[in-house]
């Protein structure tokens, strides 16, 4: 991967009259980047950008995003075409080594993460470590963890055999990992993963399968969890993506980058926007609410806001949204759910496409608002919701930590500050405080 200098921007620090030229970096598509690099060894000045909104902070080739086009691209495919025509194993495979792959690739790939799905027995005892009503994603974030415990010989971040044999690993043992979790929550015996199964049919199984009665595979649920995980890999430097590559800056193994990873997206403001969309729901209540709530939604003064309705990147729409939601309705209309709860979901969603206040402010359904009622329609609990989230993203958390480490002028992350606190000041003794 180049950089090509587009030119130069031209600074001048308006109390000395110093100037100063910093290279614009090109991008191959998007906004061009302004190189700060040599910025403070020239001025004597850092940039200040709180939650570097406006901070590239690293070079990849993996995911683009244009918010106001309501564009999303992995390695320049659009999402759509690949959640339409492509399984989740094919755009991990895209993500890791750049490109679709063939027949034989594709029938390889999907043969080693199969065959790496099956954790360590021993793991076994580490979930006994927990309360049974400890939350998935708690669980989650610590056996991942201690992954690098059971499979130290993928932990060397300079061999490239290591790195390979970790985002193996980390891909086909997150679904078992989640899965183990989901069944101590609720005292059932853990499911083996079976390798005649696909990567969301073999979820699926693990989650929902008892050893008292054969486990029917409902090929349209497959599909859509299959259609969830893909339009969840990878969404640019978000803050999860971000702090798995910060983890990765320091040399740390890949098992406890994802871990890192996971904790992020643990955060409401990250990975619950899904579970935030089922908590309004239950506020509303009942379809008949549904005027009451539009009309506090519409009122700057009342604090109810609806969740999981237009999107804070997509400033026109949520392209994933547009896949969801016909998943949404084919899971809906197969499992013929009698749930009051998805009635409402139903007739919000009519409402808020048809109201003008929506529409003008482009307001649509975005991806969590399906998610949401995929997932429960599905039977998953919320408290698994964002589990399913790290399942998915893990795919691009390898991806962008692979290609993070293998960057040559990739550097240790270390941000600065503006720094307002006292100045230097002389040390008072305790007796005289």
């Amino acid at each position: 991967m180049t950089k090509s200098n587009t030119g130069s921007f031209t600074l001048t620090d308006n109390q000395t009259g110093k100037s100063y030229d910093l290279p614009v970096l090109h991008a191959s598509v998007g906004p061009n980047v302004v190189d700060v690099r040599k910025f403070y060894a020239q001025t004597d000045h850092f940039t200040y950008d709180p939650g570097f909104t406006s901070t590239g902070s690293c070079e990849s080739g993996l995911t683009y995003i244009d918010g106001d086009k309501g564009i999303l691209l992995h390695r320049g495919y659009r999402i759509e075409d690949l959640a339409a025509n492509c399984s989740f194993l094919e755009v991990a495979h895209l993500l890791l080594n750049g490109d679709l792959p063939n027949k034989e690739q594709k029938a390889k790939f999907d043969h080693d993460v199969t065959y790496h799905t099956m954790v360590h027995e021993q793991l076994s005892n580490f979930y006994r470590g927990f309360r049974r009503d400890a939350h998935p994603m708690a669980i989650l974030c610590g056996v991942v963890g201690a992954l690098s415990a059971f499979y130290h010989d993928s932990t060397d971040i300079n061999d490239e055999h290591a790195r390979m044999v970790a985002s193996f690993r980390l891909i086909a043992k997150m679904p078992t990992l989640a899965a183990m979790a989901y069944k101590y929550s609720i005292g059932q015996p853990f499911n083996y993963p079976k390798n005649n199964l696909g990567y969301a049919e073999n979820f699926l199984h693990m989650m929902f399968s008892v050893p008292a009665e054969e486990y029917e595979m409902n090929p349209v649920l497959a599909k859509a969890m299959d259609r969830l995980f893909i339009l969840h890999a990878d969404h640019e430097q978000n803050a999860s993506t971000s702090t798995v590559r910060l983890a990765g800056s320091s040399g740390a193994n890949p098992f406890a980058c994802i871990a890192a990873g996971i904790a992020s997206l643990w955060g409401p403001a990250h990975g619950g926007a899904n579970e935030a969309v089922l908590t309004m729901l239950n506020e509303i209540g009942h379809k008949d609410n549904i005027k009451e709530y539009i009309a506090k939604a519409k009122d700057k003064d009342d604090p109810f806001r609806l969740m999981g309705f237009g999107h804070r990147v997509y400033k026109n729409y949520d392209p994933r949204a547009k896949v969801m939601q016909e998943s949404c309705h084919e899971v809906l209309e197969i499992l013929g759910v009698d749930d009051p709860l998805l009635e409402l979901a139903m007739e919000l969603e009519k409402i808020a496409l048809e109201d003008p206040y929506f529409v003008d402010r482009k307001l649509f359904p975005n991806v969590d608002f399906y998610s949401g009622i995929v997932l429960k329609a599905m039977g998953f609990p919320t408290s698994m919701f964002t589990v399913l989230f790290a399942v998915a993203r893990t795919t691009g958390w390898v991806a962008q930590w692979k290609e993070s480490i293998e960057d040559p002028q990739a550097k240790i992350g270390r941000p600065r500050q503006l720094y307002t606190g006292p100045t230097e000041r002389p040390f008072v003794p305790l007796d005289k405080r």
